[in-house]
């Protein structure tokens, strides 16, 4: 799972859109290999899925009322990726739209736009917003930034039903899920995005996305971080 002493990580996002995602794994020693819709290649030791935009809204179940049309290609292709590393008991770290295909591909499902009062928390017009979200006590995100933390925040869709197994690992201040877990998997779902509040795109007003990668690259390692693998 190395090529030339680094780490491999699959890395699935929009055309020319995981830039970001690719320079967090690399500045901690990991080797990105991004792509649209990419077949899944367990040479990799874990799977990042990326940003981006609406899934077809029929895979969870629901007639389309969204504000974007649903790339079904990348759909269909991540959905494949994430059962492949699933099947596999590989890592897996889901990041926005990441953490919603994680849960659609549970079984669980999403609200398609949240109301105006809840979204203007969430997507800032020219940059990312900035809100605090409630982690649960014991949980990753508990033991890495506390109870309470800001982060950045750019989505108009958020998770629903849950899953089969998972839980929410962290609320946004309306109540829903900013983070999914599954105990005993190694697997993180964040709404946020980690990838820009990390080394060159650190902020001063949120917490340090690397550590949320640092944890990943460990687990991709066979390592533990906190004592062992935790929900």
């Amino acid at each position: 799972m190395r090529t030339m002493g680094r780490l491999m990580i699959q890395v699935s996002g929009a055309p020319n859109g995981a830039g970001n995602y690719s320079a967090a794994i690399r500045g901690l020693g990991g080797e990105p290999r991004p792509g649209y819709c990419p077949v899944p290649d367990l040479n990799c030791a874990g799977l990042v899925l990326c940003g981006g935009g609406d899934m077809e809204s029929a895979l969870y179940g629901q007639e389309d009322r969204g504000s974007q049309p649903p790339d079904r290609e990348r759909d269909r292709a991540e959905l494949a990726l994430f059962r492949a590393f699933y099947q596999a008991g590989r890592p897996i770290l889901g990041i926005c739209r990441g953490m919603q295909l994680i849960n659609v591909a549970l079984g669980g499902g999403l609200i398609q736009d949240l109301p105006p009062e809840q979204k203007r928390f969430h997507a800032g017009v020219k940059s990312d917003a900035v809100h605090p979200v409630a982690a649960l006590e014991g949980s990753l995100l508990h033991r890495l930034y506390g109870p309470v933390f800001p982060v950045n925040s750019s989505h108009h869709q958020a998770v629903d039903r849950l899953g089969e197994g998972l839980r929410a690992a962290a609320w946004a201040e309306s109540g829903f899920a900013e983070a999914i877990d599954l105990p005993g998997y190694p697997l993180l779902g964040v709404q946020f995005h980690p990838e820009r509040m990390s080394f060159g795109k650190r902020r001063l007003d949120t917490i340090d996305g690397a550590a949320i990668f640092s944890w990943f690259l460990a687990l991709c390692q066979g390592g533990e971080l906190d004592g062992g693998w935790k929900g």
